[in-house]
């Protein structure tokens, strides 16, 4: 589906921006956009792929003009630009809804407007009954690109909008395992939000397939959830001191606007959902409403029992040993 595209990843010098261009320049793609406002990052980003298939533009979501440009003749646009820190956008919410919200919108009118073929935006669990204003900016990122099909006219419009859903992933940049492995490491004390705390676990590997398989089986207005297990914050401590040795810890409770556990598929959105190979639909019951035929679109759709909603918690978790090995593999020690 992707050998010679064109491809635009907006936010695209962050780290999954570059997992993602990785993957897609193996997939054979004519031309990758990179854009984001990072001219820095840019710049190491060229240096470290060198490959003439990659085009880096300085730009901002919120500038919807340059926004067009960067769109023109693009055939998949991956939406991963965001504000992401929790703490800074609860302190700055006005930049928040300026990004994430009013950018994602930029980015469907521009969509729009250069009939690209699919549009994907990558969102996250604290989307899911949100405590904080990360959380409420995703959703409304979310219920952007699944009702986007409202806007378009067939006859002028083809772009499929497509939403996905997951967790932070696994090592990446703010996230709990770098944290300890640094306080571990540098003999300062462990601190535990709360010992009894849950989280998804997904690879970048994982993310990266989940993203492209929904890329190519969407056919617009759904949002794809993967199937994940997940570890206790105790079990990846424990895991962590047989590798790296003990150290004192201490509980410093949760942060505002944070969960103790994820949830990626709340109660009500449960009756909403399928599953369809090997991951979990969504669809926004507005949608079914506008467009009951979608479903239709996907024969081989499950409706799913005996789970009342989709929470880090509840799923099988990923035992000490397990993750001692994938801290291992991943090379996140070193």
């Amino acid at each position: 589906m992707f050998k010679n595209k064109k491809i635009l990843i907006t936010g695209g010098t962050g780290s999954l921006g570059n997992a993602l261009t990785q993957r897609l320049l193996e997939q054979g793609v004519d031309t990758i956009r990179i854009f984001s406002r990072n001219e820095s990052k840019q710049l190491e980003m060229e240096s470290k792929f060198n490959d003439e298939r990659l085009r880096f533009l300085i730009g901002d979501v919120r500038d919807y003009e340059r926004l067009e440009r960067a769109v023109e003749d693009i055939h998949i646009v991956f939406h991963a630009a965001a504000l992401k820190h929790v703490p800074v956008i609860e302190y700055n919410p006005f930049e928040a809804i300026k990004t994430n919200i009013l950018g994602s919108q930029n980015v469907i009118n521009a969509c729009l407007h250069e009939n690209v073929d699919r549009a994907i935006c990558i969102g996250t669990d604290k989307a899911v009954s949100p405590l904080n204003t990360y959380g409420a900016t995703k959703l409304l990122m979310e219920k952007l690109f699944v009702t986007a099909k409202n806007y378009l006219k067939k006859e002028r419009h083809q772009t499929k909008f497509i939403a996905l859903r997951y967790g932070n992933v696994l090592g990446s940049s703010g996230s709990v395992i770098p944290k300890f492995i640094d306080q571990i490491k540098n003999k300062e004390k462990l601190t535990i939000t709360d010992s009894s705390m849950t989280r998804f676990s997904i690879s970048m590997n994982e993310a990266l397939d989940f993203i492209l398989k929904a890329t190519e089986i969407g056919k617009g207005s759904e949002i794809f959830v993967p199937k994940l297990k997940a570890y206790s914050i105790l079990d990846v401590k424990d895991a962590l001191f047989e590798l790296l040795g003990k150290t004192e810890e201490q509980i410093v409770g949760i942060r505002p606007g944070e969960k103790l556990d994820e949830v990626l598929i709340n109660k009500d959105e449960m009756k909403y959902t399928w599953e369809y190979q090997n991951m979990y639909m969504v669809i926004n019951p507005s949608v079914q409403q506008h467009t009951p035929s979608l479903l239709d679109e996907f024969s081989e759709k499950k409706k799913i029992e005996n789970m009342d909603v989709y929470s880090s918690d509840l799923v099988e978790k990923i035992p000490k040993d397990n993750l001692k090995k994938i801290f291992t593999d991943s090379k996140l020690l070193d």
